[in-house]
């Protein structure tokens, strides 16, 4: 068996101690979702630079909203699921595993998926603002300050954290609300995908 070396150790005592102390946690997940965001905003910009033809005719901004809508994407997918199995079938918020009031309950987990969310609000707001009016009016700057206070909140004092997730279950809709502008803007509007989608959408909303 291969010795792991010893600055490997020290490097994971320390993120044992620090990053994933549970008292370091909200501060490691909201870095975490700064970076992921990033990450997406590259892989959506990179993946349609070479597989979507449309890309490269598209305005200056318009590329900037379209891999902005990535970050979106991927932060809606990672939410709802997360939200999901919190909702209805983690222990976490079960009445009958657990004693103590709902309201108070949460998990190192369940509070490092809200500080994901709480990265990405900062991170969009930011851009919002950076290109402020092209990728959203003053309610989209609205929008995003009071969601982000709020799952700062829940997540900074571990309270109606189960109440938060209930509401980010509405992610479901943002990738087909996504996908509806994407289909817009490569001039797919009056295609069968854009119908499809629109009854998604329409449906997804109902179940959220």
């Amino acid at each position: 068996m291969t010795a792991v070396p010893k600055h490997t150790v020290m490097a994971l005592m320390l993120v044992r101690k620090y990053l994933l102390a549970d008292s370091f946690i909200p501060y490691t997940s909201i870095l975490v979702g700064i970076l992921a965001c990033k990450v997406a905003y590259d892989l959506t910009q990179s993946i349609s630079s070479f597989h979507i033809k449309t890309y490269g005719g598209l305005t200056k901004i318009q590329r900037v909203e379209w891999n902005n809508r990535g970050i979106s994407t991927i932060h809606a997918i990672f939410v709802s699921a997360l939200s999901l199995y919190f909702v209805f079938w983690s222990d976490l918020f079960s009445d009958q595993h657990l004693a103590g009031l709902v309201v108070f309950r949460s998990s190192p987990l369940s509070t490092f998926g809200l500080g994901v969310s709480v990265g990405y609000f900062l991170s969009d707001l930011g851009m919002i603002l950076w290109l402020y009016p092209s990728l959203g009016g003053i309610e989209y700057v609205i929008h995003h300050s009071f969601s982000g206070i709020a799952v700062a909140y829940t997540m900074f004092t571990g309270e109606s954290q189960l109440y938060t997730y209930m509401l980010l279950i509405s992610e479901l809709t943002t990738p087909e609300i996504n996908l509806r502008w994407y289909l817009d803007t490569a001039g797919m509007k009056k295609s069968n995908a854009y119908l499809i989608n629109g009854v998604v959408i329409f449906f997804a909303w109902l179940v959220s």
